[in-house]
């Protein structure tokens, strides 16, 4: 295995790799998750494998989890197909940065993504370092966003276009979650700035500290929330991946966001995606 770090912030390419191997192989397993703890997304060139090999590689990792909205291979539960075609409008969730699934209590850990048909030019897949972004703050925004937390859902993302009966019941299937604004990483201790495009507002910013007279609350936190949720812009926390056929990407999505490129015309994009389940940040 050779490891070619592509940026000095994030994302590394583990060459001389098979992950169909490595869905056989613990002690492969050990050393790719040592290394995805360190550049927090992996990428795989030439990955002609089935798709029971995907799934059982990411169970190395833990359970995989079913989309609400996206539908998974019939008999591989829990690879989700993300399929575009010249017929299906985009559907405006891929080109927005966002951490997988922060609308539940139990945010993914990380997922598996393969590549299995992409246009020739365009359709790239951008990935940026939380951890490095809530490094960077200010002193006194770090005071600031200590202990508050934050509500993220659903329904005013994939249930905004919905009848409003599809999505109520979205909405009472999965109730909003709240996460704190900074998460610890359980594996690494790392402090993660834990907000993202389906994150609404902060739930205990009104407090004497922040407001003075009346309610001033919204005003002063919306304006928070912009700042924060604007870092994931900053280039020097991003790698940006060109797709080809069977290749792929793994990333810890407790300390990441990512962003799917919708910049090519009318075309076939098929992604393949496992996600594997995560636990309750704190």
């Amino acid at each position: 295995m050779r490891v070619e770090q592509l940026t000095c912030a994030i994302g590394a390419e583990l060459v001389n790799v098979n992950l169909g191997v490595a869905s056989r192989d613990a002690g492969m397993v050990a050393e790719i998750r040592a290394l995805l703890l360190k550049h927090k997304v992996l990428f795989f060139r030439d990955q002609d494998i089935t798709r029971a090999e995907h799934v059982a590689f990411a169970r190395h990792f833990g359970e995989l989890e079913d989309h609400p909205v996206a539908g998974s291979d019939p008999e591989n539960p829990g690879l989700v197909r993300i399929y575009k075609s010249p017929e299906s409008p985009n559907d405006r969730y891929e080109n927005a940065w966002h951490t997988d699934a922060t609308w539940r209590e139990q945010p993914p850990m990380g997922c598996v993504l393969r590549c299995v048909e992409c246009p020739p030019v365009g359709g790239d897949t951008m990935w940026a370092n939380m951890a490095l972004a809530y490094e960077n703050l200010p002193a006194t925004v770090k005071e600031q966003i200590a202990g508050l937390r934050a509500r993220h859902s659903i329904e005013a993302s994939f249930g905004a276009a919905m009848p409003i009966e599809k999505r109520l019941a979205l909405k009472a299937q999965f109730p909003d979650a709240e996460h704190p604004v900074v998460r610890t990483h359980p594996e690494t201790g790392e402090k993660i700035l834990f907000v993202n495009a389906f994150t609404t507002h902060f739930t205990n910013f009104h407090t004497p500290a922040n407001v003075r007279v009346g309610q001033d609350y919204t005003h002063g936190g919306s304006d928070l929330l912009r700042y924060l949720i604007s870092q994931v812009f900053i280039p020097e926390y991003q790698v940006r991946f060109r797709w080809k056929p069977n290749s792929m990407a793994m990333w810890d999505n407790r300390s990441t966001q990512h962003y799917a490129v919708m910049d090519y015309p009318p075309c076939h994009r098929k992604m393949e995606r496992a996600g594997i389940m995560g636990d309750k940040p704190f």
